[in-house]
């Protein structure tokens, strides 16, 4: 026999689950990523703060990772690592100092005439704004007869370019000697005992899968950044001496051809920020150089197409999309290290960007911060 009031009177399974339970997600979500957004800009504050201290010890690092192949293969030739790590260190030294003596000569020349050299400029360029003064001349004859004020007279007085102020640069040598005694010596130091110093890190690990997963970071980190290095390193080196072939080409002596390659090969490191830099500086020095526009605007084209065709053809087909970068991303970031460390910052954004990238890719979470940097 059925009782429907009995019936009736059993709960459903659905009215005793509380439908008005308050959820903190939403909360937990936005105090965690203020708190992310705090962390970063504190991290950025003491990168700052700190950059006089960082930066020897990036560069070191950055030098030593670079380094390191070579390092473990003169060890598989019976070299203990400190004595590698040494002949690298010295052979790296050896190798500036020769570079530093073959340019140090014109180098000097260019500052001691720089400011008679730009004076001789301004009387170069009348011949190329001249249709330029002529239709000033005529929109103010035009002005004057509609009876509008003229635009006041320009200063006749222009101030004179000084010579740099070399007491400056003196005053500053000892810091500098002192940063790159500094950079030498770490670098040798993250040679010899860095890599003992990543086993024990390691070790302190608790899971033999993070074990696994950082030994893995830490060997492609290596090898992309040194691949990479390596390969720009020799583009640019065949950049500079096509560059400084081209300028000794059309007029300038050997020594400044070789002063203004070396220096678009170094510029060329930093991307977008130091080719623009090199175009500017050879449009001068072709100002400087020579009288016919022509050749006045041929230093500073010879380098744009060296550079278009490394940049769109050369590098992409070497490389391939193991280093493919948002060109925005890559700019914001150059930006960014830039501002925090200077000309250090320009140079290191790169390999930064690729070690951040390498390990976005392997850590669980963090692939699709890959993504938006390819």
């Amino acid at each position: 026999m059925l009782y429907p009031c009995a019936m009736d009177h059993t709960p459903a399974p659905d009215e005793t689950t509380p439908a008005s339970e308050p959820t903190h997600d939403a909360p937990a979500s936005k105090a965690s990523l203020s708190l992310r957004i705090i962390a970063l800009l504190a991290v950025l504050a003491a990168c700052w703060a700190a950059g006089e201290l960082l930066v020897p010890i990036m560069l070191a690092m950055f030098f030593a990772l670079v380094a390191n192949p070579l390092v473990s293969r003169l060890r598989k030739m019976w070299m203990p690592r400190w004595l590698g790590a040494m002949a690298v260190v010295i052979g790296a030294l050896a190798l500036g100092v020769w570079m530093s003596t073959l340019l140090i000569a014109p180098a000097t020349d260019w500052v001691r005439q720089a400011p008679t050299q730009l004076q001789e400029v301004a009387p170069k360029f009348k011949n190329l704004i001249r249709q330029v003064d002529k239709a000033n001349q005529a929109a103010v004859s035009l002005a004057k007869a509609a009876g509008a004020a003229p635009a006041p007279p320009a200063l006749a007085d222009i101030d004179k370019p000084h010579a740099p102020n070399l007491w400056s640069v003196i005053a500053h040598t000892p810091r500098l000697l002192t940063s790159i005694g500094a950079i030498v010596l770490l670098t040798y130091f993250f040679l010899v005992y860095g890599e003992g110093l990543q086993r024990q890190a390691i070790g302190l690990l608790p899971d033999r899968q993070q074990k696994h997963l950082t030994s893995d970071i830490l060997r492609a980190i290596e090898t992309e950044v040194s691949i990479y290095v390596l390969t720009i390193s020799l583009i640019n080196i065949v950049l500079g001496l096509l560059l400084t072939g081209a300028l000794w080409w059309l007029g300038l002596n050997l020594g400044d051809a070789l002063l203004w390659g070396t220096a678009a090969a170094l510029l060329n490191f930093a991307p977008y920020i130091g080719p623009l830099t090199g175009v500017l500086a050879l449009a001068l020095v072709g100002a400087v150089t020579f009288d016919e526009p022509g050749r006045m605007l041929a230093p500073a084209l010879v380098f744009l197409g060296l550079h278009a065709l490394e940049s769109q053809l050369i590098t992409p087909i070497v490389l391939g999309r193991r280093m493919s970068i948002s060109p925005l991303v890559l700019l914001l970031w150059l930006m960014l290290w830039g501002w925090l460390w200077g000309i250090a910052g320009l140079l290191l954004a790169v390999p930064m960007l690729v070690c951040f990238k390498i390990v976005a890719e392997r850590v669980d979470g963090w692939q699709g911060w890959a993504k938006v940097i390819e």
